[in-house]
């Protein structure tokens, strides 16, 4: 494709994406479903021009208001070339041409734009710092309470893309063996800081297609994802829960930390995504999960297996804050509930989900959002109103036999500025037997019934 097509096709999947209520990877897997014909590198050009203006959307907007035009999907491709690409008015007027598979010409209106713009570029001093930031009205004053001046630093490290995190399957290999698989498909990757079993690819690639990804060997999942799922310190022989599934990629860690022994149960209320993830499931060659649908956080089933687990994770449903580098639309359109509906469901959640913890046991509760409100909040509250259960530091928690711990405090909250993983929160919470004890013998035993006033006085 010459670069004006891909303008145009890009153009009109920015549209595609913002007319459509879905995540824009899945409006952009869609999209080029429906034209096999667009090459594998055409693609690649296509998709960096939509999320580069994603990526820019506080920015763009801010410049078209500025000269006063409407943000459509062809003034911010426009926009995001000159600003962000450095094209200038006269290049934007040769590639808006109107010849075949070229964008239309510019209008009077379009060419008064690119007057405007040219030699401009994105950031200007005027801009506030949530439009520097490309922090959304919604969240900005979480944030800010969240990282109080360091605000704009932090927001600013999520400007970028992720990097590309492979997670190594103890129960198919080695990090060296996945790693010599990789560089024997041509793909260099150096051993993450953080995690025992991590690797980072020093550009794109094309994983699902390897032998190593096929094998089981290797899974995609952030590093920051990893550190979670070793929070729970899973061993051999145990019994685990993983209560927001989802599709499985902690679960999948978890199953292979404790060897394929011992027992792990995937719950999550969107069957669909369980019964995709049995598919990794088998992949991985663990066969100690088993799944199993729930209806509501308030389950039967929970009920019913109260005090029978070793561990419980809770990877919550939360605002997603933390994968903003990954996700740059979720800033911008938020597709499920907002905070005020999610505070409540995640602390309903944790209460429930903690009724499955054995005295003794843990839960490890997470979200990949870097709110406070979310966090630290919601752990501090349920200790308020759960006195059996008390908190783990994270040196204590975190498993010894793999290596030294992420963090020295007693939460695990991570971001992209100060470990280049996306944003992540966990807390391990420990349900001490003595109280535990205590409180069933409170509820076993029997009740006196009050004696009647004639009896006491006669």
């Amino acid at each position: 494709m010459t670069p004006a097509a891909r303008l145009a096709t890009a153009t009109d999947l920015l549209a595609e994406v913002m007319d459509t209520p879905r995540p824009a990877d899945a409006v952009t897997s869609a999209f080029f479903r429906a034209r096999r014909f667009i090459g594998a590198k055409d693609r690649g050009e296509i998709a960096s021009l939509v999320y580069g203006v994603m990526r820019h959307w506080a920015r763009l907007h801010w410049w078209l208001e500025r000269v006063n035009h409407m943000p459509d999907p062809r003034a911010l491709v426009i926009a995001d070339c000159m600003l962000a690409g450095g094209r200038s008015a006269d290049a934007i007027g040769g590639l808006f041409n109107g010849a075949k598979f070229a964008p239309a010409p510019l209008s009077d209106r379009e060419r008064k734009l690119t007057r405007a713009l040219d030699t401009r570029t994105l950031n200007h001093p005027d801009q506030p710092e949530a439009v520097q930031a490309e922090v959304p009205d919604w969240a900005e004053a979480s944030m800010r309470a969240t990282f109080g001046d360091r605000f704009l630093v932090e927001a600013s490290a999520m400007l970028g893309e992720a990097p590309l995190d492979l997670r190594v399957n103890p129960v198919k290999g080695t990090r060296e063996e996945a790693q010599k698989a990789l560089a024997d498909a041509g793909i260099k990757a150096t051993a993450t800081d953080l995690s025992p079993v991590g690797l980072r690819l020093a550009g794109r690639a094309p994983v699902m297609a390897l032998d190593a990804y096929k094998s089981g060997m290797i899974e995609i999942q952030d590093e920051g994802s990893q550190l979670v799922a070793f929070m729970a310190d899973a061993r051999p022989g145990m019994q685990v829960v993983d209560f927001c599934a989802g599709a499985g990629g902690k679960t999948l860690a978890i199953a292979a930390m404790m060897e394929n022994k011992g027992r792990v149960v995937a719950t999550d209320v969107l069957e669909g995504r369980l019964t995709r993830a049995k598919e990794r499931f088998r992949r991985a060659g663990l066969h100690n999960i088993e799944t199993r649908a729930i209806s509501t956080e308030r389950d039967p089933w929970v009920k019913r297996h109260k005090g029978k687990f070793d561990r419980v994770v809770v990877d919550a449903p939360c605002s997603g804050t933390g994968t903003w580098r990954r996700n740059p639309d979720s800033r911008w359109r938020p597709l499920g509930p907002g905070l005020v509906e999610l505070l409540p469901l995640q602390s309903s959640i944790l209460d429930s989900a903690a009724r499955l913890v054995r005295p003794g046991g843990r839960i490890v509760y997470a979200t990949c959002s870097l709110l406070r409100e979310e966090n630290e909040g919601q752990v501090e509250a349920f200790l308020a109103t759960h006195p059996d259960f008390t908190l783990v530091p994270v040196p204590t928690a975190w498993p010894t036999a793999w290596g030294k711990p992420p963090v020295d405090t007693d939460m695990l909250r991570l971001t992209p500025l100060r470990h280049d993983t996306d944003g992540f929160f966990a807390a391990v919470l420990e349900r001490r037997a003595d109280v535990a004890e205590e409180k069933a013998a409170e509820e076993a035993a029997p009740v006196e019934e009050p004696v009647a006033v004639e009896e006491a006085t006669a």
